[in-house]
């Protein structure tokens, strides 16, 4: 039970979901376990509830990581606070496996002193997004997140809201025309690890682009990855 070392050079690790890879994803624990460890970040998913309240957890279903059958964003927030999350091995009944909230998740961050990295599930409202900003500003440390999403307008939201912070925009596959938009709206991306080149690194990096990548679990692909000088990988289990 523990994390995969490698060989990262100036690569900055992000713990996906959490330390996930030996932590149920996106819990308290999970946070913590990557708190305690050196990774430089710890990434999250944040659904919209049906009362308009938020919630961190990564599926539109609850299928996967609960067992019911049910919507994340058909339900409220008190109700998802209430429901247990599946363990690894697939039990249930522990009392401490629950969905975070943004606070708790920022405020484990803050601990720690890990950055925040939020993904913004599903397209969000200009309103939603301001209120999810205010409420990792609330716990003083919204200088320390990067919001990630595979929504673009979502990013544009966030740099009308607050210009000065950090934002990714996540893609599977590369079009030519994301590079002019990025390079537009001063985003860095987040992009399958599978599509990247050394070629297509450089290439983000002549233009001042950082790079993320997600989502890495083996070894030998992830010191490739730092050969080609990726800014952070986005990992499972990997340290």
């Amino acid at each position: 039970m523990n994390t995969i070392k490698i060989h990262r050079k100036n690569t900055l690790m992000i713990a996906h979901r959490g330390l996930s890879g030996l932590e149920m994803e996106n819990t308290g624990l999970a946070f913590v376990a990557a708190g305690n460890r050196s990774y430089y970040g710890i990434e999250t998913d944040i659904h919209r509830t049906a009362d308009g309240k938020f919630i961190l957890t990564h599926d539109d279903n609850l299928k996967r990581v609960t067992g019911i059958d049910a919507v994340v964003e058909e339900l409220e927030y008190d109700a998802l606070r209430q429901m247990k999350l599946l363990d690894l091995d697939g039990s249930m009944g522990r009392e401490d496996l629950r969905m975070p909230s943004i606070i708790e998740y920022a405020g484990i961050c803050q601990k720690y002193e890990k950055v925040c990295v939020a993904e913004l599930k599903r397209p969000m409202s200009e309103e939603d997004i301001q209120r999810i900003i205010d409420e990792f500003e609330a716990v003083g440390y919204l200088n320390n997140v990067i919001f990630i999403s595979f929504c673009f307008e979502n990013l544009v939201h966030v740099r009308c809201y607050r210009p000065e912070v950090r934002v990714q925009f996540l893609f599977t596959e590369y079009r030519d025309e994301y590079l002019a938009q990025v390079k537009a709206h001063q985003f860095d991306v987040d992009v399958y690890y599978k599509t990247l080149s050394r070629e297509l690194i450089e290439r983000f990096h002549r233009e001042g682009i950082a790079v993320n990548c997600w989502t890495v679990n083996d070894p030998d692909v992830a010191e490739r990855l730092v050969s080609w000088g990726v800014d952070f990988i986005t990992t499972n289990i990997l340290e």
